[in-house]
């Protein structure tokens, strides 16, 4: 019979006469970068942001603690990150999170993959598509605008100088306007740069992630 035991909030189980194997994630929510940086005091306005996420998601993202060593940096992180994914715009939030899973899937980000991941699972309400998202779009049965939007975000991840006239083009075909090419390209440039900050410092999603939607 499978033993099964308790490791910082976390059941492992292992085969009969094994020793318990600790959890991947088990550490996940107190080393959340290589760094070590210690946090600043945070202004009223972080503070007051930390406590709305806490009441709305129920822990604040590690990636916000992770900037939380120097305010002005984590206020422009939550500015941008809200304007791109949260404000009004001609890509729905569900898009806008399949971007970022394709974008982090390119560039193997574990920060990103976790944390988008399961906000395409639950925004979809199909833990397959996020995890389609995560291992290859190309076989997930996607709407032309769909594929049309990651078909693009990925070359400019991948290859950004070959983007022509030809892939814009692709996009209002389907339907986007020129607004929704900037929102495009702005989110992928933005996750872009957000894989490279996570895979630089190790940074660790919430263990709570892994199991969203499933």
């Amino acid at each position: 019979m499978a033993d099964q035991r308790q490791k910082s909030g976390k059941t492992v189980k292992s085969k009969a006469g094994e020793a318990p194997r600790k959890s991947q994630a088990a550490d996940d929510d107190t080393l959340i970068t290589a760094l070590g940086l210690e946090e600043a005091a945070p202004t009223d306005a972080m503070a007051a942001y930390f406590r709305k996420c806490e009441e709305k998601l129920g822990f604040v993202p590690n990636v916000l603690k992770a900037y939380a060593f120097d305010m002005p940096k984590l206020e422009a992180f939550v500015a941008i990150y809200n304007d791109l994914m949260l404000a009004p715009s001609g890509l729905s939030k569900l898009e806008r999170e399949m971007i970022a899973v394709a974008v982090s899937s390119v560039n193997r980000c574990y920060y990103c993959l976790t944390a988008h991941g399961a906000a395409v699972r639950t925004l979809s309400g199909d833990p397959v598509l996020g995890e389609l998202m995560a291992m290859n779009y190309r076989a997930a049965r996607l709407s032309p605008r769909e594929r049309a939007m990651l078909d693009f975000a990925v070359k400019l991840t991948a290859e950004p100088w070959a983007i022509e006239e030809g892939d814009r083009e692709a996009l209002r075909k389907v339907g986007f306007s020129a607004r929704d090419i900037w929102d495009i390209a702005a989110v992928a440039g933005f996750f872009n740069m957000s894989n490279r900050v996570a895979s630089a410092t190790d940074m660790r999603p919430n263990s709570v992630y892994h199991g969203q939607a499933r």
